[in-house]
């Protein structure tokens, strides 16, 4: 897979984006297809391989990045330094890829801290405002504030078990290590409270920027939590209700703020700490519905979100605006792209066929099996979901249309593909799910 990847660099500098994205979905299908999704590690070569829960992510990346090209166009019809843009990309698969296939601690740290660049390139080179400056610095520094410690996290962990190695690492926890290794990681899901550098980047990059930070960097943070669990298990038990009551709270707070944003990218942003906040839950519970339920929540909120953030800017390009004030009564204007709305919006509150909803309802058995009175805070949650997603959908399609807009831009195939292609396996891996719970 990497190999393929490298062997794609040519066509970047020959300038052929379409020949590229094309080369990228034929090698996708092909290793879609090629991996078996058995219940053990395999295709294990000099400290790499892949399980279910690696492969499926990496597919995501893969998925996500095609996509994020398409959805980019207007850099390559503008020739916004569209040669580097595609560069840019290309490396942020290639550091996600191998994120993901790694079985060994350091590198890891290596290629997860590593994929931070190409996206902090992505918001700086090709964002809106003067803002991105701050939001990129925003994600820098939280990110970078919780990976020190986590790094000589890992050179101590390396001099006591004398191996780096998920399976093999035989440690002796304490409050300091715990909170070492798993601090970048939820800072990086993100926890509620250090959330704020998710929507400050989000509204100041890129579609493609937004695209991959809800596809893919949120699930960093998650699929490090997994691996990390595997040998702190006995010790984290102690501790992980102060994240778990940490993140239904969160939940429910956040879904409060979502009802009172302006800003359409601001929103889904901010759905997304919330949908993070109860997979966070579910990993914490260290439990199979738990984890199972975890990584179906995230591959299905990678969809979902990154659908929606399409929807925004396909809206944006036409009325070069993202305000709830302005964008009102398209539903006049574009009646075709507002199925897509109401269906992503409906995915989004987590309604059937989506893997969205059966990744919550494997979470709520799994919260619920760990504390009762969780149900609480999960019935509020759920309930606001509902409400910013109906407020999402009604106040941009409904109402009467804004009198200062002069000029209008039609919907092209392009933009109703790219919402297709991320519709398509939301709501057709409900099909096969077995393939998320084989890898306990």
């Amino acid at each position: 897979m990497l190999m393929y990847l490298i062997f794609l660099v040519p066509l970047l500098f020959c300038d052929y984006w379409w020949f590229f994205s094309l080369f990228l979905i034929v090698g996708f299908f092909y290793f879609f297809n090629f991996f078996w999704f058995m219940n053990h590690y395999s295709m294990i070569s000099y400290s790499m391989g892949g399980d279910n829960l690696s492969m499926s992510l990496i597919f995501l990346s893969f998925w996500i990045v095609v996509l994020m090209l398409i959805a980019s166009f207007v850099v390559y019809r503008g020739s916004i330094y569209h040669v580097e843009f595609i560069l840019v990309n290309f490396f942020l698969l290639f550091f996600l890829v191998l994120s993901f296939s790694v079985m060994n601690m350091l590198t890891f740290y290596l290629f997860f801290e590593s994929s931070l660049i190409p996206t902090l390139f992505l918001i700086f080179g090709w964002g809106y405002q003067p803002e991105r400056l701050s939001a990129g610095f925003y994600l820098l520094f939280y990110t970078l504030f919780a990976s020190l410690p986590l790094l000589l996290c890992i050179f101590t962990i390396g001099g006591s078990s004398m191996t780096l190695f998920y399976f093999l690492i035989d440690l002796d926890c304490n409050f300091y290590i715990y909170m070492s290794l798993i601090g970048a990681f939820l800072i990086s899901m993100p926890l509620i409270f250090f959330h704020f550098w998710l929507p400050s980047a989000h509204v100041e990059a890129p579609i493609s920027g937004s695209m991959v930070l809800a596809g893919v960097l949120l699930k960093l943070g998650g699929y490090g939590l997994m691996r990390v669990f595997s040998f702190i298990y006995s010790y984290s038990v102690n501790y992980n209700y102060v994240w778990i009551s940490l993140s239904l709270f969160g939940s429910v707070l956040v879904g409060i703020l979502c009802l009172f944003q302006v800003d359409i990218k601001s929103l889904i942003a901010y759905s997304s700490v919330a949908h993070m906040g109860l997979v966070l839950c579910g990993i914490m519970s260290v439990n199979y519905w738990g984890l199972s339920g975890s990584l179906i929540l995230m591959i299905g909120h990678g969809l979902c979100s990154s659908g929606l953030f399409c929807l925004a800017n396909i809206i944006y390009e036409k009325l070069n605006s993202r305000s709830f004030l302005i964008n009102k009564g398209l539903l006049c204007f574009m009646p075709s792209l507002s199925l897509f709305w109401f269906v992503l919006s409906a995915n989004n509150m987590a309604s059937p066929i989506s893997l969205n909803l059966l990744g919550e309802i494997m979470l709520i058995n799994s919260i619920m099996g760990w504390g009762g009175f969780s149900f609480l805070f999960l019935a509020f949650s759920s309930f606001l979901s509902c409400c910013y997603s109906i407020y999402l959908f009604s106040y941009v399609q409904h109402g009467s249309f804004y009198s200062g807009i002069m000029k209008f831009g039609v919907v092209t195939v392009r933009e109703y593909a790219l919402i297709m292609f991320h519709l398509v396996p939301l709501n057709l891996i409900v099909l096969s799910t077995d393939i998320f719970v084989l890898w306990l």
